[in-house]
């Protein structure tokens, strides 16, 4: 997704306990070993999947030490201290920084009898690991899908929201009667708005909705993303229940304002990102510039012309005029969200899918499919760069013929022959990548497949899209066989995380289109770096595990968070994670943020490598913020694990 994050965004830490106390502690946790760096030498400590792993997959721990640990041994002991494995310290997969200059690599397979363990390492260095869990699949993940929920329902805005969560009050109900503007003018590189807002209709009811991040701005572009991302978890398993399933309506629902079917207008943004000033000071003030809790907007006494009149009048821009043809990435991905909903609806509400596919297939067809050099994504483009979009058609035509097939709609084989139209042109083109916000072609193509199951003849073959499944695959696989800690995504560039779980959930796609297991060990790596089998040894979903982030940068969570350490966390985020270690430079500061951690340390800093950094400070949005297209990602990862075959997949390389 690359956010160039010209809004620097604005988030902050969770709620949870900061106490000069807790903090220390949990420093302590975090850097995992920090006592072996003052203490002894040689320094080594091991990383896992602080979640755990199931029993019938292949399992692996890092041991990461300052020497070569060849004539280590190493064995796992359960809850009680009694051994259940012995093994011998497998080879290095490679050097990672000038204290840490060898990873070696533990085994823990044989491992399969439910419980909870730790690792100790014995020999020429000595480590322990933090605990983890072997537990059938619904039992690892589903808390965690249940924790990615709680994190949506802690972003709702509007009047709908979660009291429970974060402490979250009513926010923006002046949505309800926002303005229309035309398509805001910045200056070449984006950073100031150059010239002012045009109205140009209005007053349109855009309330509700979820908070983008940590920021407040509302983005059909994510929107729609992250509640297609939460429809196909809930049509894949029942494990997130009832409560997912309202997530998703919630978000359905915003969308559905987004888009006025009888005048053919889709809007795309709720919300100024940046204004006439880079710091904020100038006439016209953005979400950005103000650090505050999401119902201060409406306690604002403002007039037009006023600095702030735009943080509490939100406006509201287009993608395009009424009735004029559509970003088509935006026309694929809503249209592919509406008719998501209608194949989940068809069998017990009829009438309402009926009404989802028509609004799906009207955006659908109002698609731009010659958009020229930039497409709509948000405003300014560079908070959301997107280059491809025929991924998105295929999306989009895939959802409708499946909703069609489910409803007996005899536009279903029209829609299946558009949907193999796009997935050639998506395999034929120079914008190929894997999935995340800004490339959905993965669960496109599974879906696709699926259609062709009947044996229709189109542009494509069902090998043609599990070849581009695998092709994603393989270019993870290829960075991950380099990689000491077999991470399979870019870890010094944004959205390491998201695209992480994005690799992980295109596995589970694969296996389940092609039958092959063969990346199932690869969906396993994924998964354990993201939450905890990393150098920093953090996950980087909040809440899951011993260690994770404590200060992520959103707004609501830092100023509602109750410092003594009992308050509510930002429970299920889902963080950036690590990224170019020169990018940490520059923090987010505003006089109002309070402070975390209390004592401005980075233990994570002594795990740094390769170019690549982490920091849990309430100003480091390079790492640690937290979003709904993360979070929904994650979510689907997840999710497709509990519906995976468990005992599959050989021995990680």
């Amino acid at each position: 997704m690359a956010k160039i994050r010209l809004r620097k965004r604005v988030i902050g830490m969770t709620a949870a306990g900061l106490a000069a106390t807790v903090v220390a502690v949990y420093c302590v946790q975090s850097a995992q070993g920090a006592d072996a760096l003052a203490a002894s030498d040689p320094r080594a400590v091991v990383r896992v999947d602080q979640v755990g792993y199931t029993p019938g997959e292949a399992k692996q721990a890092y041991l990461m030490t300052s020497v070569s640990a060849a004539k280590a041994s190493f064995r796992v002991l359960d809850a009680s201290g009694k051994e259940i494995l012995k093994g011998k310290v497998g080879s290095s997969t490679g050097g990672w920084n000038s204290t840490y200059k060898a990873v070696h690599t533990l085994d823990l397979s044989p491992v399969t009898e439910p419980g909870d363990y730790r690792v100790e390492v014995s020999g020429p260095v000595k480590a322990v690991s933090p605990p983890f869990r072997v537990a059938a699949a619904a039992d690892l993940f589903g808390k965690l899908i249940q924790d990615n929920v709680r994190f949506f329902q802690a972003q709702r805005d509007g009047a709908d929201v979660i009291p429970t969560e974060l402490r979250r009050k009513p926010s923006h109900l002046a949505d309800r009667q926002a303005t229309v503007y035309d398509t805001p003018a910045y200056a070449e590189d984006e950073t100031v708005l150059i010239a002012p807002l045009k109205r140009v209709a209005g007053p349109v009811d855009v309330s509700g909705g979820w908070n983008d991040a940590g920021d407040f701005l509302k983005f059909t572009h994510t929107a729609s993303y992250s509640t297609a991302n939460l429809l196909l978890a809930h049509r894949a398993t029942p494990v997130g229940g009832k409560e997912l399933a309202a997530e998703a309506r919630h978000g359905l629902d915003w969308l559905d304002k987004m888009w006025d079917d009888t005048s053919r207008t889709l809007y795309v943004q709720v919300g100024l990102g940046k204004g006439d000033t880079a710091d904020g000071s100038g006439k016209i003030r953005s979400d950005h510039d103000v650090w505050r809790l999401p119902e201060a907007d409406d306690a604002l006494d403002v007039k037009p012309g006023d600095p702030d009149y735009l943080i509490k009048h939100r406006p509201v821009f287009r993608a395009a005029a009424p009735g004029k043809p559509i970003s088509p990435n935006l026309a694929g991905r809503v249209a592919a969200t509406f008719a998501l909903a209608a194949q989940l609806d068809a069998a017990e509400d009829p009438e309402r899918a009926h009404e989802e596919l028509e609004k799906a297939a009207h955006i659908y067809a109002l698609a731009n499919t010659s958009p020229g050099d930039q497409l709509v994504t948000a405003f300014p483009h560079g908070f959301y760069p997107e280059a491809s979009w025929q991924d998105d058609m295929e999306f989009g035509a895939a959802e409708l013929a499946l909703a069609a097939k489910a409803l007996g709609d005899k536009r279903a084989a029209a829609w299946t022959g558009q949907a193999a139209h796009w997935a050639k042109q998506y395999i034929t083109s120079d914008s190929l990548g894997t999935l995340g916000l800004g490339d959905v072609s993965a669960l496109a193509h599974a879906d696709l497949a699926h259609l062709l199951d009947d044996g229709a003849r189109t542009e494509v073959t069902r090998e043609q899209l599990a070849a581009d499944l695998k092709r994603q695959l393989d270019d993870g696989s290829a960075r991950a066989a380099r990689d000491p800690f077999r991470a399979g995504a870019v870890y010094t560039d944004f959205d390491s995380v998201p695209h992480t779980f994005g690799l992980a959930a295109t596995a589970h796609l694969y296996q389940q289109i092609t039958g092959d297991s063969r990346y199932a060990a690869f969906a396993t790596q994924q998964r354990n770096w993201a939450l905890g089998a990393n150098a920093w040894g953090s996950s980087f979903v909040i809440g899951a595990g011993t260690t994770f982030p404590h200060c992520p940068e959103h707004q609501a969570a830092n100023l509602a968070g109750d410092l003594d350490g009992d308050g509510d966390i930002l429970l299920g985020g889902v963080v950036n994670g690590p990224n170019a270690a020169d990018k940490l430079k520059d923090l987010n500061s505003f006089p109002t943020m309070r402070t975390c951690p209390t004592n401005q340390g980075n233990p994570f800093a002594a795990f740094d490598g390769r170019g690549a950094g982490f920091m849990d400070h309430v100003g480091a949005w390079q790492t640690v913020e937290s979003a709904d297209d993360f979070t929904a990602t994650a979510l689907l990862a997840f999710t497709l694990a509990t519906a995976a075959p468990q005992d599959t997949g050989s021995k990680p390389n």
